[in-house]
């Protein structure tokens, strides 16, 4: 793989850590955050892969090209405020999902997650993504016997970060598809209620994903 990416990932739960392993294995230098000595969680996402390594929070970031952050929502500004100058210029993926008791909008849809996670990092290149499906899907993109790749939308309003994370996608096993600037964050999150909806409640099988089509036969 040509050009490899410093990676770094704030939060490596079931979302992080098999997207952390993931980019590892497709060749990019990924290290993991540790915001707590000791963490359990940081020490399972290691243990997943010999190339994943982990540094206290501030020093993983520092120099990253690409910075994941997969905390719970209601910690964002905890997790970004020490580090907010570092991630100066950087991009930074939001993987969260600002999800309230009753699996309603955490915000009452009145902003989005995204919208704070930029507003705790204001210098930040801020891109939504990996949010719309259950970590199942994270763990394993493959559904044999398609020929299409589950999509992953992304939105940003940063076009050269957004090409960025649409190469992450792609080495992630999914379809990249931009629907646009980072205001679009808010319907994405709506797709993960959706999703959480079906799946978490109506009790249907988690491995369920989109997939955008176009006429034309050209990957959306």
């Amino acid at each position: 793989m040509t050009d490899p990416l410093r990676i770094a990932f704030i939060g490596t739960g079931k979302v992080g850590a098999p997207l952390a392993a993931r980019l590892a294995r497709a060749g990019h230098a990924v290290v993991i955050g540790e915001v707590r000595p000791g963490s359990e969680s940081v020490r399972q996402a290691v243990a997943r892969d010999p190339r994943l390594s982990a540094k206290p929070v501030a020093d993983a970031v520092t120099g990253a090209d690409v910075t994941f952050l997969a905390t719970p929502f209601h910690v964002v500004e905890d997790a970004l405020r020490p580090v907010a100058s570092l991630l100066s210029g950087q991009v930074l993926v939001d993987c969260t999902n600002p999800v309230g008791p009753g699996l309603v909008h955490a915000l009452a849809s009145e902003r989005s997650g995204s919208a704070v996670v930029q507003g705790a990092a204001p210098h930040a290149r801020v891109v939504k993504a990996f949010t719309v499906y259950g970590f199942e899907n994270f763990e394993d993109p493959t559904y044999p016997g398609y020929e299409v790749r589950p999509t992953m939308p992304i939105c940003g309003d940063d076009e050269d970060a957004k090409a960025t994370v649409a190469r992450l996608v792609d080495h992630c096993g999914f379809d990249a598809l931009d629907v646009g600037s980072l205001a679009q964050a808010l319907h994405l999150e709506h797709m993960t209620l959706l999703w959480i909806r079906m799946v978490r409640v109506e009790r249907r099988i988690p491995d369920l994903t989109w997939t955008a089509l176009r006429r034309d036969g050209i990957r959306a």
